[in-house]
């Protein structure tokens, strides 16, 4: 969800120390947070693509005019509003100044005019910044590799911390129970890193014989250890520039833990039977199920090897602990199963959010992708069972937001459903305007293919 863009920053540039008093003085009154500048060439340092405001500037200046600063300006952010002031009226310069893109021009003394003409370059942009920040998301989202889905403050904080180190060489610990994606969530730091151009090397290491578990890793050279009869390479060796994930870190042997962490400290590996390390450029994310520290007060898990896989520490929330994401996920998981098999794709209406919001889904993710795909193949009834009718949207514990939401969400679902995804007749249904009806759409992620025939 995007943000409403709030633009009530001011910088002032004017070679006259009373103007920029006064300027002050008004704006700060008016709400707004204002930056005074004797110099043009300064005050251009300090602007950017994401400065969030418009500028004021006098025209004629020592150093560097107005002309020329909304020149420069206008090379880094053609959309960023500049308002000029002069002290006398040319019209030449004023010609001037509007064809390189000022934003309006006023004579000195100024008036009340002029706080109108900010109000009204402050909106616009903020639509721009709005729309900007809009662009972004798509791209991100529409961008190749993994996806994450959910809403919620936990995933958002849970992806903020993802997308701060997702281009650091810092190994990853992701802690989360099962079913709730810690694959998913190492892939998405591969494929969206600067190393996605290389390979992502899974191993469970609860699935490895504990006798292959090393040479699997590392490696081996022929005749290291019985039906060794050529060179292997390890899975280490293999993702070279890219990661290896690591599941279940908490199942690595003891008498292995020692070697791998001289592998995460060193960032070489040496082959089973070899003398010779192999340097090393990867990314170890590792994984676990349960709470490594726990393991290791009890001696089974190596403290240092705890403490260097979680230089950075990322905990997936508990599908339980955010609820108000489970009809988006649903309704994903559902297209995909539809597609796949041939399937029509119902409408999440109420009844059905009830039963999903009121199930706490001890296996996570999975558990509803599961359940996801039982309901397209069968239909709701079969696949969830009879429904407790006392179970409501309404008494989960959910914001008032939330609850909003899913009742307006499962209402255009119905209706797209009703008139066979016609955006005409669905707004006929709905009473409500086209453009309302596609940014609602937008909002709550809903295709309308999924309900055309």
């Amino acid at each position: 969800m995007i943000e409403a863009v709030v633009c009530k920053q001011v910088v002032v540039i004017d070679d006259e120390a009373m103007i920029r008093d006064s300027l002050n003085q008004l704006l700060t009154l008016e709400g707004y947070e204002v930056q005074c500048f004797s110099d043009a060439t300064v005050a251009l340092s300090r602007l950017n693509r994401n400065f969030t405001g418009v500028v004021l500037s006098d025209i004629n200046m020592p150093t560097m005019d107005g002309l020329t600063f909304i020149e420069q300006v206008k090379a880094f952010d053609s959309e960023l509003p500049v308002i000029f002031l002069t002290g006398y009226a040319d019209v030449s310069v004023a010609v001037k100044a509007m064809q390189l893109g000022a934003y309006d021009l006023f004579e000195k003394p100024l008036n009340e005019n002029l706080l109108d003409c900010i109000a009204r370059a402050s909106d616009k942009r903020a639509l721009v910044m709005e729309n900007r920040a809009l662009k972004r998301a798509v791209e991100k989202t529409s961008a190749p590799g993994v996806r994450i889905l959910g809403d919620t403050l936990k995933m958002q904080h849970m992806m903020t911390l993802l997308n701060t180190v997702i281009d650091t060489p810092a190994d990853v610990l992701i802690e989360g129970e099962t079913g709730t994606g810690k694959e998913l969530v190492a892939r998405y730091l591969h494929d969206h890193s600067n190393r996605s151009s290389c390979q992502f090397v899974a191993i469970n290491c609860g699935a490895v014989p504990e006798q292959l578990i090393e040479s699997e890793l590392f490696g081996a050279i022929s005749g290291a250890f019985t039906g060794a009869t050529h060179d292997r390479k390890g899975k280490f060796e293999f993702a070279q520039g890219g990661t290896v994930f690591l599941d279940e870190i908490e199942s690595t042997p003891l008498s292995l833990q020692v070697k791998l962490l001289r592998v995460l400290e060193e960032r070489k590996v040496t082959p089973v039977g070899a003398n010779k390390a192999i340097d090393l450029d990867i990314r170890i994310v590792a994984a676990t199920k349960v709470d490594l520290l726990s393991l290791v007060e009890k001696g089974e898990f190596r403290a240092d090897l705890y403490y260097r896989l979680s230089l950075v520490k990322v905990s997936i929330p508990a599908l339980r602990d955010r609820k108000a994401d489970i009809p988006l996920l649903f309704k994903h998981f559902s297209s995909i199963a539809a597609t796949r098999f041939h399937k029509p794709l119902g409408a999440l209406n109420i009844e059905l959010q009830q039963r999903l919001l009121a199930h706490d889904w001890p296996g996570n993710v999975r558990e509803l992708r599961n359940q996801a795909e039982r309901a397209v193949l069968l239909g709701p009834d079969l696949a969830f069972g009879q429904s407790d009718a006392s179970s409501s949207a309404l008494s989960l514990d959910l914001s008032l937001a939330e609850k909003v939401s899913f009742y307006e969400q499962s209402l255009i679902e119905e209706a797209l459903e009703l008139n066979h995804g016609s955006i005409k007749n669905t707004m006929a249904t709905l009473q409500i305007a086209r453009k309302t009806l596609y940014d609602k759409m937008s909002k709550y992620n809903i295709n309308r293919d999924m309900f055309t025939d």
